[in-house]
């Protein structure tokens, strides 16, 4: 039996579309183009795959597993295949030492420690190591695609180990354990089998499939690329989307419990610094805040009055389409990048079999993915940073416009101390999350593998970071909507006299709203706000709450699909 080991808490939930949602029930077709993150997370979350049919993409792959064979029988130099690997590729095999040569490679990559990878994470790369090989390159068999097709299609998942990648010469200790599960090479490999664990060797043989021995270059196309670190990425896009669109709405909410103004986000104050990131968050601002009775609808620049308050907001509400835009712009070009990486080729040697050509090249070098990771890291400390001081302005009254301190319900008793206790736990956690800014892909070993792997991205470790980052982002989102929902109904009652705030809300911000109180269990009231006296609730319940909501894809993340797809398009113009 093998070593029980602990599974990080990270989930994908299906893309939150109606056509998206749609597309889970067809297979996707690979072709080695056009796939996105959104068909990426579709997959992790258990959509269905299948090789194209074209005679052409399938003979492709005919060919250039056809030339390996033969270059293999006739001893023609080409490393991993006459040769061995990285720094002991001087050492020149046999022709018969072929197959074997590369069945010892992923037996001998065993070698990972840590945590196991998340289910979704390896079918991730299970899917862009599949896509990779279908541009027929590579000099692997048919075969072997159809075996991680069946597999992915099955529920077949490999257990893998988190530690092993440093992101050049590919993800070869994690994609070996990918590679000895699907081949059937020993029972040590192991796998989860629709929901039960077992050895790789039993789930094929439940599905009547049998071992696969390695034929040349098989086992070097298998294991080498970019498709762990490239799937963890995809799927930390497709998280780090949502979480910014959370954010966005959560700011709606904040700035209608401040009584801000709508003047920043006027059409006017933006044509005159056209960053595309910064128009995008003006304009999605007053989407989300149109029709608030909670707001200044001062935006037409004519009205400056502010009945005793300062004439215009802080840099918190005033600036955030300045700082919003830089992250929805760098996050476009993150999703680009990692697209790009998830339809490349990053095995090597490359075979151009119609011109009986091998290229020796450095595609398994996953650079970009390691600083978009940092990147995109970095971005979400930013991100919280911002949730965080919009926070500190709601619940001082010296700068929230009227509410009570601390956002307490109940100020008669004199006991009641409101979210204070809460503001200290997101106080714990944002310097954590711009801790894990940090970069990494600049603190590469330079003598890995006796020096061949002298420059290396650290691709793996950065993804990892940022699934780790998203785990606690997507947290500290739950303990914010705490106090947008509490300071909506604080307003309320300071402006109209109740605590039912659904009657001023924006209609944009109104789903999510209800969304929150849907799935805390506490119902909208004239005559209580949602913490009226401490002792009404616990509140790490109810961030557990909100925070399941959201992993699941509940009623939170449904209503903001709309605000989601937007920045998908964003992503999509392709003008930076």
């Amino acid at each position: 039996m093998g070593t029980t080991l602990v599974e990080t808490t990270s989930t994908i939930p299906l893309p939150a579309t109606m056509a998206a949602e749609a597309e889970q029930h067809s297979a996707l077709t690979l072709r080695n183009s056009g796939l996105t993150i959104e068909d990426v997370a579709a997959v992790a979350a258990g959509r269905e795959v299948r090789v194209s049919e074209e005679f052409g993409l399938r003979q492709t792959i005919a060919n250039s597993s056809t030339f390996i064979r033969k270059a293999a029988e006739q001893g023609t130099p080409i490393y991993g295949v006459t040769t061995c690997f990285g720094g002991l590729a001087d050492r020149v095999l046999p022709a018969e030492a072929a197959a074997e040569l590369q069945m010892n490679l992923v037996w001998s990559h065993k070698a990972g420690v840590g945590a196991r990878v998340p289910a979704e994470d390896v079918r991730a790369a299970m899917l862009l190591r599949l896509n990779s090989l279908v541009a027929g390159i590579s000099g692997v068999r048919m075969e072997l695609l159809e075996r991680y097709e069946r597999l992915l299609n099955e529920g077949v998942t490999p257990h893998v180990r988190e530690f092993g990648s440093i992101g050049a010469s590919g993800d070869q200790v994690p994609l070996a354990y990918i590679a000895g599960a699907a081949i059937g090479l020993a029972p040590e490999y192991r796998v989860d089998f629709r929901g039960q664990e077992m050895t790789g060797v039993e789930a094929l043989a439940r599905l009547g499939l049998p071992p696969i021995p390695l034929s040349a270059k098989e086992g070097l196309a298998l294991v080498n690329g970019t498709s762990m670190t490239t799937g963890v990425a995809a799927n930390c896009v497709y998280r780090a989307r949502r979480m910014v669109a959370l954010s966005m709405a959560a700011h709606g909410l904040f700035i209608q419990a401040l009584g801000g103004s709508l003047q920043a986000f006027h059409p006017f104050v933006h044509r005159y610094k056209p960053h595309p990131g910064q128009g995008w968050a003006a304009r999605e601002m007053l989407a989300l805040l149109k029709g608030s009775r909670f707001v200044q609808d001062d935006s037409d620049g004519k009205r400056q009055h502010r009945n005793g308050h300062l004439i215009q907001d802080r840099y918190s509400v005033r600036c955030l389409p300045q700082f919003m835009g830089p992250i929805v712009d760098g996050l476009a070009r993150i999703a680009r990048q990692v697209e790009v990486e998830a339809n490349s080729v990053t095995d090597n040697p490359l075979i151009d079999a119609p011109h009986g050509a091998v290229y020796h090249c450095g595609n398994f070098l996953a650079e970009y993915i390691g600083i978009a990771m940092d990147q995109l890291r970095h971005y979400l400390g930013l991100v919280a940073k911002h949730l965080d001081v919009q926070i500190a302005l709601l619940v001082a009254p010296e700068f929230n416009n009227g509410l009570p301190a601390s956002l307490v319900g109940n100020m008669e008793t004199g006991i009641n101390t409101g979210l204070k206790a809460l503001q200290l736990t997101a106080n714990s956690m944002m310097p954590m999350l711009l801790f894990y800014g940090n970069s990494l892909s600049d603190k590469f070993p330079t003598h890995a593998e006796q020096f061949n792997q002298n420059l290396n991205s650290q691709g793996m470790g950065s993804a990892c970071l940022t699934r780790k980052s998203l785990d606690l982002f997507e947290q500290y989102a739950a303990v914010s909507l705490v106090f947008a929902i509490q300071a909506i109904d604080l307003r309320s009652r300071a402006n109209d006299g109740h605590y039912d705030a659904r009657r001023s809300l924006s209609a944009a911000t109104l789903d999510l709203y209800e969304a929150v109180r849907k799935a805390t269990g506490r119902p909208c009231s004239e005559e209580r706000p949602y913490l009226r006296d401490d002792h009404d609730l616990l509140l790490d319940e109810q961030v557990d709450r909100i925070l399941g909501d959201i992993r699941r894809n509940g009623a939170i993340m449904q209503s903001l699909a709309g605000l989601t797809s937007k920045l998908v398009a964003h992503s999509d113009t392709g003008v930076f």
